[in-house]
C-alpha cells in the first residue's frame, strides 16, 4: 500500500509497505539514481513472503532532497527513522549499490535491527574520488542526460538493452527523473564511501549477489567483499549492474531462498 509521507525529524520520505502485516519484514534500499520502482520485479514474489518495506532514499524520487553533499551515515539514519516510525523493531535488510552500502552501515552501526543482509552489486569502496567529481562536474555541466547513455551501459548488458527496450526505457526515464541536486549529493555520499576495513565486523548473516558482467562493481569485488564478512556467500547472475532487473527471476530466487532458509 502507498503510505502518506513519513516525516523523520522533519524530513519526508515517500515509502511504501506490502502486506501481509504479520509477515517478516524486508527492506529494499535503491541504488543511485533510481527509486523504490526498481524492485517492481521482485514485488510479486516478495510479498506473499515478506512485509516490504520500500523507500525513495534521500535525494530520490519524492523523498526529501536536503541541500549540500550527502553522508552515509546521513542515508542510513533515515532508515533508522523510517523504522521507527513504522514501529519495525528489526527487518531484513537487500540494498543494491548504494543501497548496499547502506546496509553495511546499518549492519554495522545497528546490527540490533538488521536479521539478515543482502548486498547487491555493491562494494566496500565504489573506486576513486577522482571518478565521481568528474561525474559530478558532468551532471552540473550538462544534467543527467549528460550521463544516461553512459549508465545504462554499466546497468545492463548489451544483450538485456536489446532484449528487453521496454524495462531499459523505464530505468532510463527514472535516472532522468532523478532530482539533480539529491542526485549530485548521492554521488558524494557514494564516493566517500570506504567500509573496507570496518566490513570483517559485520555479524549478521550476508549475502553477496554480483552480476557476472557487473562494471561498476564487478564480480572480484563482490567477492572479496564477501570473504570479509565472516560466513558470507557470494553468488552471481548472469546480468550487468542493476541484476534484480535483468536476471529477476534468478535474483528473487537466491533472495527468498537465503531470507528463509533454516540457517543463512
Amino acid at each position: 500500500m502507498s503510505l502518506p509521507t513519513i516525516e523523520v525529524q522533519g524530513e519526508r520520505f515517500h515509502c511504501r509497505v506490502d502486506v501481509p502485516a504479520d509477515a517478516p519484514v524486508l527492506v529494499l534500499s535503491n541504488s543511485l539514481g533510481t527509486n523504490l520502482a526498481m524492485w517492481d520485479a521482485q514485488m510479486p514474489a516478495l510479498s506473499a513472503r515478506f512485509r516490504v518495506m520500500r523507500y525513495d532514499t534521500r535525494g530520490h524520487g519524492a523523498s526529501v532532497v536536503s541541500p549540500g553533499g550527502y553522508a552515509l551515515d546521513t542515508l542510513g539514519r533515515d532508515v533508522l527513522g523510517l523504522l521507527d516510525a513504522l514501529k519495525i523493531a528489526r527487518a531484513h535488510f537487500c540494498g543494491l549499490s548504494m543501497g548496499g552500502a547502506i546496509g553495511m552501515w546499518l549492519a554495522l552501526n545497528a546490527p540490533e535491527r538488521i536479521d539478515r543482509l543482502v548486498l547487491a552489486d555493491t562494494a566496500a569502496r565504489f573506486g576513486s574520488a577522482e571518478k565521481w567529481n568528474a561525474r559530478i562536474d558532468a551532471v552540473r555541466k550538462g544534467g543527467l542526460a549528460a550521463i544516461a547513455d553512459g549508465v545504462l551501459e554499466g546497468w545492463f548488458t548489451p544483450r538485456f538493452r536489446e532484449r528487453a527496450p521496454d524495462a531499459v526505457a523505464r530505468l532510463r526515464q527514472m535516472l532522468l527523473a532523478a532530482p539533480i541536486e539529491g542526485y549530485l549529493a548521492s554521488c558524494a555520499a557514494v564516493r566517500d564511501v570506504d567500509l573496507r576495513s570496518a566490513v570483517g565486523r559485520i555479524a549478521c548473516p550476508t549475502l553477496v549477489i554480483v552480476g557476472t558482467h557487473d562494471v561498476p562493481t564487478p564480480p572480484a569485488e563482490a567477492r572479496a567483499l564477501a570473504e570479509r564478512i565472516r560466513d558470507a556467500r557470494c553468488v552471481e547472475l548472469d546480468a550487468a549492474h542493476i541484476s534484480n532487473v535483468e536476471a529477476a527471476q534468478a535474483f528473487n530466487a537466491e533472495l527468498i531462498g537465503f531470507l528463509t532458509a533454516e540457517t543463512a
